[in-house]
């Protein structure tokens, strides 16, 4: 009782000296406050800090609010602050001692409420909520927000809009009509579609907390009741007569007479003797000054805690949704530089995967906010540039898509809207907006074309500094001793001054990954792939290890248009054929053989053996494979393009190798983990990796 007593009075006293800050305040907009004003939580005692319950709308009328809300916002220039982040640390104190006085009410047995339920079995998710919000949202990002009046985010005032009409239910299709019919009228940046599940989680979870605080209101009054109910019930046992005195105590304590008081008291003192109708007249009488009744005021109250019910149950269900939802959609479907750059004259953007997709549109966002152009205008200057690139292009056709067989035209890469954002182009697609090149970025851009000179130049400075230092520490000594001494002194600077280089080289410079086309559904046709594993049969235990990787291989990465190939050749030997090459052949035929029978279930052709015979190698004097590996890539090569008789020993449909566009080259001892194949043949597909001949050695 003594810990009850000392957490419930917190939780009042924060109400009452902890306000709504005023971008709070006004997030649930005037429609609401007037709601809310007119149904008051009657016998509560609590006014203030409602919970966020306007109107219900279906979806086509939250659709006509979004419109609403989006022509009433105004963005002023300056930067939200960073009361919300306060705000978000103050909800979760509250929550946390709401909980605090839940589990101790729960410890002594007294009966809890739904609502409280849902409080007490999920407070340890919201706990993981909220840190993972605080985390994910950090100031330099919240500053970076267009904000409305009072330091507030736009996004956060949709959101608690959302929240607001919806009682806490966010679904996707609620949240997907909401944002489309808002950007109809009032575009969202990038970062704001990336904010909004975090701020729809500040909204929920500052509507758990008005729902918290009206609990543990409630839950006071409770105990309080129970306690008197208790003290009646005790003194009825012993003397009865003390009924009276217990009750004018009560009377000269005048606890509050509320729904959640009246509901419990009562119901502690159902049943028991005639003694306690004294107690009920004295309510009923207190309450007649009020205009009001007992059975209005527990009506009322069971209302209200079917309301909290259902509050706290959608608010929290509603984090689960947020957990799970995959908002890379979200904001590929609701992003208006996202439908620009789709109109890409290459055709290529739709068929990006989404990392290279979402680095294009960052890109966007980064040159919006460097020349104070929209978001949506620098999108279509890029698309303009490729479209214009694209024209001058007679031997390509317009219509040329980009995963076109061999020989076939192609756009140019200037075509391509990536050209103009992530690559050669961004440099003149940045003046074409005005952008202004400050001093940092001259330096960047030098080092950039620079970096080999630099890293050297760093290497020789540390190098020098470590020599220095050596010399320092062991003094002259060391040019009269032994010549070795101040050469192995110098290897050890040298060696040191490389790994500071190389590793200062880690942390300043960000690494940048290849464009890739989504081949996730499977790679094309025209894409057909082949992965070659050059090695050398050099026993039967080798060979059967060989077969095993290049199984597991094609576990991993099973795809239609994929396709593994052992290239093969035997030991160096003094005479072409050695007794044991013929069983050493034949064992890894079998082994492809066997491969390609376990796995036809669609076709016979995954596995393929390509195997070369010895040759002379006048040099050294020697028979072996010619050149070894690279010769056996080289042989590939040459096989892809339509020579024959390189290998003397082909298992497996090699009818395949015609269609072969691109292959990847793996060491008999690497792994292939899961899809990598689909994602580098994805890189190799993409525009902006295509291979360029050189215009002086080509051919």
């Amino acid at each position: 009782m003594d810990m009850v007593r000392r957490l419930t009075p917190r939780i009042i006293a924060d109400k009452d000296a902890t306000q709504l800050d005023a971008f709070t305040q006004d997030t649930a907009g005037l429609s609401l406050r007037r709601e809310a004003a007119a149904a008051p939580r009657a016998g509560r005692g609590f006014d203030g800090d409602l919970p966020l319950r306007g109107e219900l709308y279906s979806s086509d009328q939250l659709q006509r609010h979004a419109r609403m809300v989006a022509t009433a916002h105004r963005l002023t220039h300056r930067p939200p602050s960073g009361r919300l982040l306060r705000r978000l640390a103050d909800n979760e104190r509250v929550l946390l001692e709401t909980y605090e006085l839940l589990a101790a009410s729960a410890s002594r047995g007294r009966r809890v409420a739904p609502a409280s339920e849902w409080l007490l079995d999920n407070f340890y998710f919201l706990e993981e909520q909220i840190h993972s919000t605080r985390r994910l949202l950090p100031r330099s990002y919240l500053h970076a927000l267009p904000a409305l009046g009072a330091d507030c985010p736009r996004t956060y005032r949709i959101a608690m809009e959302l929240v607001a009409h919806t009682d806490g239910r966010v679904d996707a299709g609620a949240l997907d009509a909401f944002v489309a019919a808002y950007q109809s009228v009032a575009p969202l940046t990038l970062g704001e579609l990336w904010s909004l599940p975090l701020m729809l989680r500040l909204a929920l979870v500052e509507n758990l907390r008005r729902v918290a605080v009206l609990i543990g209101v409630a839950r006071r009054h409770r105990d309080l009741a129970a306690d008197w109910a208790d003290r009646m019930l005790r003194a009825a046992e012993t003397r009865p007569g003390d009924v009276v005195v217990v009750l004018a105590e009560m009377t000269r304590a005048a606890p509050p007479l509320t729904g959640a008081f009246l509901a419990e008291f009562t119901r502690s003192l159902q049943g028991h003797t005639p003694g306690f109708a004294l107690a009920g007249t004295w309510l009923e009488h207190c309450l007649a000054d009020q205009g009001a009744s007992i059975e209005q005021l527990v009506l009322a109250e069971g209302q209200s805690q079917a309301a909290d019910q259902v509050s706290i149950g959608n608010s929290i269900g509603s984090l689960r949704f947020l957990a799970v939802h995959d908002w890379r959609d979200f904001v590929s479907r609701h992003s208006i530089v996202e439908q620009v750059l789709g109109d890409d004259p290459a055709g290529v953007y739709a068929r990006m995967d989404f990392t290279t997709r979402n680095r294009y549109r960052t890109s966007v966002e980064s040159l919006a906010r460097r020349t104070g152009h929209g978001e949506e205008e620098v999108a279509r200057q890029a698309v303009t540039l490729a479209a214009e690139a694209r024209q001058p292009a007679a031997d390509s056709p317009p219509d040329t898509p980009l995963d076109t067989p061999r020989g076939d035209a192609q756009p140019p890469r200037e075509a391509h809207v990536g050209y103009w954002l992530v690559d050669d182009g961004h440099a003149t697609l940045a003046r074409s907006l005005g952008a202004r090149c400050w001093p940092w970025q001259w330096c960047v851009a030098a080092a950039r074309h620079a970096a080999l000179c630099l890293l050297l130049a760093a290497v020789a400075a540390l190098t020098a500094a470590a020599t220095w230092a050596f010399v320092a520490v062991a003094g002259r000594e060391v040019w009269t001793g032994p010549p070795l001494v101040p050469i192995a002194a110098l290897l050890v600077a040298l060696h040191l001054g490389v790994g500071l280089a190389t590793w200062a080289a880690t942390l300043l410079v960000r690494p940048h990954p290849l464009p890739r086309l989504d081949f996730t559904a499977g790679i094309p046709a025209d894409h057909r792939t082949l992965v070659a594993v050059p090695a050398m049969l050099s026993s039967p235990a080798t060979i059967d290890r060989l077969l095993e990787s290049l199984e597991i291989r094609f576990l991993a990465n099973r795809d239609p248009h994929l396709h593994f190939a052992l290239l093969s050749d035997l030991p160096d030997a003094d005479a072409e054929t050695l007794p044991g090459d013929e069983e050493l052949i034949r064992r890894a035929t079998a082994g492809i053989d066997a491969l390609n029978r376990r796995y036809a279930v669609d076709r016979c052709d995954h596995f393929l053996l390509l195997h070369r015979s010895r040759e002379w190698n006048d040099r050294d004097r020697i028979w072996m494979g010619r050149e070894r590996k690279r010769g056996k890539l080289a042989d590939l090569n040459a096989t892809l393009r339509g020579a024959v008789g390189r290998f003397s020993h082909v298992t497996g449909d090699p009818a395949f190798l015609r269609d072969v566009r691109y292959v990847l080259s793996l060491d008999a001892d690497t792994d292939l983990p899961r899809d990598a194949a689909r994602e580098m043949a994805g890189a190799m597909a993409h525009i902006l990796n295509r291979p360029v001949p050189h215009p002086t050695r080509a051919g």
